[in-house]
């Protein structure tokens, strides 16, 4: 177990899967103690049991369920160091012309009020820390972030919209001299168990296998513990000078022209 993150308590919100599942392992693994949200209670309560971390059951764009959460954290711990704004959705997303509108609020309420007010409970948190100690957000954005999706018009909308919330961020606190940083990740595609579900419901498994490993030059999609990698960089203080950065981790996938 590596210890840079010894001392510091971290916050990741929807953390019951995937990327975040992974970051709470990641965060827990490398000293921090954690504070995790989500909506399913039955993984909270496993992973809670399993490494410590503190669940609690909240929406992201849930804003009065938010001093709950801080509550929660100050309670317990008496600070904030780290938080990674990861809860996100792309569900019942579509193209321009056919998108419900139903779905595209509520996927923004998710992916970016969801971001927004993760944001601003953390900078609440963070500029009170006894030791004016500041700390480190990150918003997980994806390379949908910066090349967009025909058929996720909201998704992509969001997930570019994240890039500017963040930058807005990282600038306003770095004039308020509160010594708290932000960033955005961008990961390709990650192998999680959401996608190899959705491999293994496609008519043709190994075709969307290849699809989507074929979205990297590399040939491969990323496993989660690599995003986590990025993550406990900039939650650590060797990352104390990066802020207001985009940093893409995808395998190659955004830095060429596909097929040429």
């Amino acid at each position: 177990m590596s210890e840079q993150l010894s001392g510091k308590v971290a916050l990741v919100t929807g953390g019951t899967s995937g990327i975040g599942e992974a970051a709470v392992q990641g965060l827990v693994n490398a000293g921090a103690r954690v504070v995790f949200t989500g909506n399913n209670q039955e993984a909270g309560n496993r992973i809670s049991a399993a490494n410590g971390a503190i669940f609690v059951r909240h929406q992201v764009q849930d804003a009065a369920g938010w001093e709950q959460v801080k509550a929660t954290i100050m309670q317990n711990y008496g600070r904030l160091d780290i938080a990674f704004a990861n809860a996100g959705t792309n569900a019942g997303d579509s193209d321009i012309e056919t998108v419900p509108l139903e779905a595209w609020q509520r996927i923004i309420d998710i992916n970016l009020t969801g971001s927004m007010l993760t944001c601003k409970a953390a900078i609440a948190l963070m500029k009170d820390n006894p030791d004016n100690a500041g700390g480190s957000i990150v918003v997980n954005s994806s390379i949908n972030g910066l090349l967009a999706l025909a058929d996720d018009v909201t998704y992509s909308t969001t997930k570019g919209a994240l890039r500017l919330l963040a930058k807005s961020v990282a600038v306003y606190c770095a004039r308020a001299k509160n010594g708290i940083r932000c960033n955005t990740i961008h990961p390709g595609v990650v192998e999680t168990a959401l996608i190899s579900k959705a491999i293994n419901d496609a008519p043709d498994p190994a075709a969307a296998r290849r699809m989507l490993e074929g979205v990297s030059p590399s040939g491969r999609m990323a496993q989660c513990d690599e995003i986590v990698s990025l993550l406990l960089y900039l939650a650590s203080d060797a990352s104390r000078y990066v802020n207001g950065s985009e940093m893409v981790i995808d395998g190659g996938a955004t830095a060429g022209l596909p097929g040429v």
